[in-house]
């Protein structure tokens, strides 16, 4: 009959060397630091488990079997237990979790309690008699026992959730009634060794009581070692938990095997994708390739984690339904012992809507980019802090007003400022753009060679948060060309007015005024008295200049038929110059010319050509009277030539040249104005056009520009 206490004893032995040897290797499964000390109290506990639960055996079969017990061997029986226990572990340190090495690892733990039973019978001398079949279904049972709690306690297996927490303690209890059954069932093949020693030198009770106490120490130590090892594994699958959710709540989660294969998802994955989970398992990513990335793309790819090494990038994938979305991937390696690969893992997170954010912000730099760029070639930008200090400008500024960059980064406008617009005219500015407000208007600048140009402005003030003007953008586009065009059109609609009237004074002033001077100059003729013939004398002459009035008005009311010709401009001018010569040293004056080529021609009325320069000329002479300098210049600009008639003298108010080549309107004191409006005529004719500038003080410019002939 055997000791209750003693067996209960053996029960609880392996129970707890079972479970908390599987507690410290699932610690070395989990890549715990000092995995070694771990992996030798792990297979020390399971060793030292079953060679306790051999000798309790002994001593329930024959509590005075330890008279006879041989130390050498009884050590030998505890170090094979040991390290076919180390064995069995060490099948299963296998990263890629393959199935066969749980047949290897179920075989060396049934021959560690198996061996470790049979050399403790040899050890207080009893006699072994081998019966195969015994032996044979106590080593089927144990194998059993061992594979199935090794399968279930480091092998994934689909249970129910609320089954999961138990399954360690479910596999130590059947691996325990496994290993007691084995062993009664090897019982049978011994026999008692003869003892020497009387019956009655030992008290049973005492060798029980030593027996329960040491087992008490050791099982009072696993214990111990099992509930601080069951705590910290846990504090770790606390951890492992909660980052599995948190990184299944913000992340999209993929294992495939070496192949590629996929072997697990997230729900993530299956929310983004829209497949199922059994639709994902056992295939490859091919399942959602947008096909939008090239092969080279994916052999790269391959080529990195294939060599170990983590990829990062953004992958643009196909849902289910055909929507696209985008990944941020990083896909790990997961290394075998060899340095191998045997399992990767994709981290995704989805930025479908970063990209397309970041979409729209390229097209709208790219379309800011475009806005900039036809700013740059059509206008002139400049900014200026809140001062009116000029911070920045583009290159058409600088291209237009010819001043470098540097000349003009720290100054304020006024380094253009032509004189034209009165101190009003910018208070006005500045009192609206201060005030947050858009200024649009048309400003005359000058340039640094000191000629003029038009600009259509725009000041549009930038905003701080208290909408108080921190600095100004001004765009500006030269108009200088529409403003001539418009002064041209301008003096047609005054020639076109003239035109009419001239052709009334034609027929109602010239016959009438024949007849007047007819019969003046017959009255004349009988006039004795000197004072009366003084009259007719003046009478005579108010006509001629009456008639001479009406004959530059018929020259406008008539288009005339001119030959032209094709002529070199330096002749012609050259020819008024000498016309001219003893009126410019009488009234102390120098003539320059400068003639940037001298084989330009222009198709003209010689003649009619001649009238114009001298006319100009004469005028440029008179408005210097107490002499001064004449600048002619004669250049091509693009498909036309540009003549400039230039003077240092009095100059012209903006009111007089606004209404330059207004019939009757002169600055001399004879003039009667239809000169100009004759030569203007002249110029139109030849399709060319006048421009004139001028400020009081500082000298008039004549523009001229007439088409080009090759």
């Amino acid at each position: 009959m055997y000791n209750s206490i003693l067996i209960f004893i053996s029960i609880l032995i392996v129970y707890m060397a079972c479970y908390s040897s599987f507690d410290l290797f699932q610690l070395v499964k989990n890549g715990e630091k000092n995995s070694r000390f771990l992996f030798l109290a792990s297979t020390f506990t399971m060793g030292f488990g079953f060679w306790i639960l051999s000798f309790i055996d002994m001593m329930i079969t024959n509590v005075y079997a330890t008279a006879n017990y041989n130390i050498p061997i009884t050590i030998l029986s505890m170090v094979v237990g040991i390290c076919y226990s180390g064995m069995a572990f060490y099948a299963l340190l296998d990263k890629e979790k393959k199935k066969r090495r749980i047949y290897v690892s179920a075989f060396f733990l049934s021959l560690s309690i198996i061996s470790v039973s049979i050399i403790g019978f040899y050890s207080i001398g009893s006699k072994v008699y081998y019966q195969i079949p015994q032996l044979l279904v106590s080593f089927i049972l144990l194998y059993f026992g061992f594979f199935i709690s090794i399968w279930l306690s480091f092998y994934p297996v689909h249970v129910p959730a609320y089954l999961k927490k138990w399954i360690r303690a479910i596999c130590s209890l059947l691996m325990t009634a496994c290993c007691l059954i084995s062993h009664f069932i090897l019982l049978t093949n011994i026999s008692a060794p003869e003892v020497a020693i009387a019956k009655d030198s030992y008290e049973s009770s005492f060798i029980i009581y030593i027996v329960l106490f040491v087992s008490v120490l050791v099982l009072g130590g696993l214990i111990g070692t099992s509930t601080l090892i069951g705590e910290r594994t846990e504090v770790g699958a606390i951890n492992v938990r909660d980052m599995q959710h948190a990184l299944d709540e913000s992340a999209i989660v993929a294992f495939t095997d070496n192949n590629g294969i996929i072997t697990y998802v997230n729900d993530k994955f299956i929310e983004v994708s829209k497949f199922s989970r059994e639709e994902l398992l056992g295939q490859n990513h091919r399942i959602v390739n947008s096909g939008q990335h090239s092969p080279e793309f994916f052999r790269e790819l391959w080529k990195t984690i294939k060599q170990g090494q983590i990829w990062k990038g953004e992958i643009l994938n196909k849902a289910k339904d055909g929507t696209l979305y985008w990944v941020d991937t990083v896909i790990v390696p997961f290394l075998n012992k060899e340095g191998a690969p045997y399992q990767y893992v994709a981290i995704r997170r989805d930025i479908t809507e970063q990209k397309k954010v970041q979409h729209q912000l390229e097209e709208s730099v790219r379309e800011v980019s475009d806005i900039t760029y036809a700013l740059e070639q059509s206008s002139i930008i400049a900014f200026t802090d809140k001062r009116g200090i000029i911070t920045n400008v583009n290159s058409k500024f600088c291209e237009i007003s010819g001043y470098s960059r540097q000349e003009l980064i720290g100054k304020t406008h006024r380094i253009v400022n032509s004189g034209y617009h009165s101190k009003e005219f910018f208070r006005n500015v500045w009192q609206t753009i201060a005030k947050g407000n858009i200024w649009k208007g048309e400003i005359r600048n000058k340039r640094k060679d000191g000629s003029y140009y038009w600009v259509d402005t725009t000041i549009v003030p930038f905003l701080d948060k208290n909408n108080k003007p921190y600095q100004y953008l001004a765009i500006r586009n030269d108009i200088t060309e529409k403003k001539r065009t418009e002064d041209v059109l301008h003096r047609q609609d005054k020639l076109a007015a003239v035109g009419q009237l001239a052709a009334g004074v034609a027929h109602e002033i010239r016959n009438p005024l024949t007849s007047i001077k007819g019969y003046a100059e017959f009255l004349s003729m009988d006039e004795r008295e000197m004072d009366r013939q003084e009259y007719f004398d003046i009478i005579l002459d108010e006509i001629e200049r009456v008639n001479s009035i009406v004959e530059e008005f018929m020259l406008l009311s008539k288009p005339t038929v001119s030959v032209l010709e094709k002529k070199p401009i330096r002749p012609i001018m050259d020819n008024v110059a000498s016309i001219l010569d003893y009126q410019l040293r009488k009234n102390k004056i120098q003539l320059h010319r400068s003639y940037e080529n001298p084989n330009l021609f222009v198709e003209c009325d010689e003649n009619k050509l001649k009238q114009v320069f001298l006319n100009f000329i004469k005028n440029a002479v008179e408005a210097m009277p107490n002499g001064g300098s004449i600048d002619i210049t004669v250049k091509k600009e693009n498909e036309n030539i540009s003549i400039i008639i230039k003077d240092s003298g009095i100059g012209m108010s903006k009111e007089q040249l606004k209404k330059l080549g207004e019939p009757f309107f002169t600055t001399k004191k004879d003039g009667n104005g239809l000169g100009l409006m004759v030569s203007f005529k002249i110029i139109e004719n030849l399709n060319g056009k006048v421009y004139i500038e001028s400020d009081p003080g500082k000298g008039t410019s004549f523009h001229i520009t007439l088409p080009a002939v090759d």
